[in-house]
């Protein structure tokens, strides 16, 4: 979910759930994205999700936006943390030095709203290192910050994730792999510190999807999926989907995936390869 919007939101799917496989969801920052808020989770509804993420509900008032929830039965699975001035460039403010009090205030706002939607799940981003700021400054800056936060969240229950993202599409973010993250993850010391494993962006910078999944599986918290080049849906790039599909099954995750993807020909037709999935897996096949 680095790729930073208004709001956005995945969906897992009840409604149309494949028996046995996975849980995908749909991202409305990058779907729907000229419609309102209200109308981007009637039609992700409408498509038959019925669980949703988004990056940044902030500019929603919150009574609104969870009674829109609750109407279109819809489970809040994931959305950011404040990440700082997103419309001027800012990706994330926990690796800057000078933004402690900014981040605590941005932390309360969160857990205010993921207490209303009911989201367990938090993304912190780390952001992007100004070329002046030491990087070993920058390290000890997230680490604390990543504790601060967690703890906040552990006393409700709730788990903070952590994302890398590769260094094309945002130059110069802090974190770029997971194995930086796992470190993080070590170095934190709270169970409740987990690893948003977007493959798009692990594509992107090292490749080895299926093998840094394995590796990672225990400190997983949640999946994003999206082709590459291009990041439109499966089947459009160079990613071997069914290979993915099959590893996440067999090794056992039951989380949801995030379909954070920019849909090519809409996202009714961008949504063809989910269909075949949940026919190839339905109970009489």
């Amino acid at each position: 979910m680095a790729d930073c919007g208004e709001v956005g939101s995945v969906v897992g799917m009840r409604d149309g759930e494949a028996a046995g496989g996975l849980k995908f969801a749909a991202n409305l920052t990058m779907w729907y994205a000229q419609s309102p808020f209200d109308e981007r989770l009637a039609r992700a509804r409408a498509a038959g999700f019925s669980a949703v993420e988004f990056m940044f509900p902030y500019r929603e008032p919150l009574e609104r936006l969870s009674a829109t929830i609750r109407h279109h039965q819809l489970e809040v699975v994931l959305f950011n943390l404040p990440a700082g001035d997103v419309d001027s460039g800012e990706r994330g403010i926990a690796v800057l030095p000078d933004r402690a009090d900014e981040f605590k205030r941005g932390l309360d706002k969160a857990l205010l709203y993921a207490r209303e939607l009911d989201c367990r799940r938090l993304n912190c981003l780390a952001g992007i290192r100004p070329p002046s700021l030491d990087p070993a400054l920058a390290s000890e800056t997230l680490l604390e910050r990543v504790r601060y936060a967690a703890d906040a969240l552990a006393a409700e229950g709730r788990t903070l994730l952590i994302e890398p993202v590769n260094p094309f599409d945002i130059p110069g973010f802090f974190l770029n792999t997971a194995d930086h993250v796992l470190r993080l993850i070590a170095q934190s010391e709270r169970p409740n510190v987990k690893l948003q494993y977007d493959v798009y962006h692990q594509q992107r910078t090292r490749g080895e999807l299926i093998a840094t999944f394995q590796r990672a599986k225990d400190y997983i918290g949640h999946l994003q999926v999206a082709d590459n080049p291009g990041r439109h849906q499966p089947g459009t790039g160079e990613i071997n989907f069914a290979n993915l599909w099959r590893a996440f099954e067999e090794q056992g995750y039951s989380g949801y995936i995030g379909l954070e993807y920019l849909p090519v020909g809409g996202e009714q037709e961008s949504l063809r390869w989910w269909r075949e999935y949940l026919d190839h897996h339905r109970p009489d096949r």
